[in-house]
């Protein structure tokens, strides 16, 4: 049986980069939701509320720009890839700038998720969370 949960892949060139992102999503959702409950949050709707907060198009664009200048070559890549991915919408909550550069966060998010970089996703993570008070 394949364990989904422990998953690491090589070649990732075959998987696109909006294939990364919808990976990515869901882990940076996961990452938000489980900060969120390990920070006192408690009911179901505060807990929604604040996922919703971080995990929009607008926070994802600003937690991407504290993290860029600590990306080495190849995250900037993957990053760039899914920032310039072509997307056939744009929700209007977002700016088209801060949804393609959501995406490309997102598709770090996956591509890192992919490769088994577990210690580097928590690493990136912690320091976009990390002037985070209170939540």
């Amino acid at each position: 049986m394949t364990d989904y949960f422990s998953i690491k892949m090589d070649d990732l060139k075959s998987i696109s980069s909006l294939g990364l992102a919808h990976l990515g999503d869901g882990v940076f959702e996961l990452l938000v939701r489980t900060w969120l409950c390990a920070h006192g949050k408690s009911t179901s709707k505060g807990l929604h509320a604040a996922s919703i907060k971080h995990v929009s198009a607008q926070a994802q664009a600003k937690a991407a720009d504290k993290i860029l200048p600590f990306l080495d070559d190849e995250e900037k890549d993957v990053y760039k890839r899914g920032r310039n991915a072509r997307v056939n919408s744009i929700p209007g909550s977002a700016s088209p700038a801060e949804y393609h550069s959501a995406t490309g966060l997102e598709a770090l998010f996956g591509y890192l998720y992919l490769k088994g970089k577990k210690s580097r996703i928590n690493e990136l993570f912690v320091i976009i969370m990390e002037s985070e008070n209170g939540i």
